[in-house]
């Protein structure tokens, strides 16, 4: 309960309430079906911490990794735009 004067006193505040939510719905959500809600609610602060940060670590080197896979696509099909090929026919016609 929040008194008047807007103390929490044994309570936690509504940010911090939004970070730990966060936290236990992003190694839930994106977790693998490895984590249960209760699970992750019940960790020490310092293993959901932990939990946390790899997890963002991990997402965020396969995020770089797609980057650099799409712009080295990009810049083959551009270098790629238009191959030299020579037709086997002509376009000449012939003198008879």
């Amino acid at each position: 309960m929040i008194s008047p004067l807007g103390s929490t006193f044994f309570g936690l505040t509504s940010e911090y309430r939004q970070i730990i939510f966060g936290q236990i719905h992003e190694i839930v959500f994106h977790g693998g079906g490895g984590y249960t809600w209760t699970e992750v609610y019940n960790m020490p602060i310092w293993l959901r911490n932990f939990t946390f940060n790899k997890m963002k670590e991990h997402f965020e080197k396969q995020s770089e990794q797609a980057e650099k896979q799409v712009e080295s696509n990009t810049n083959k099909s551009t270098q790629i735009a238009r191959p030299n090929i020579k037709p086997a026919y002509s376009t000449k016609a012939s003198n008879k």
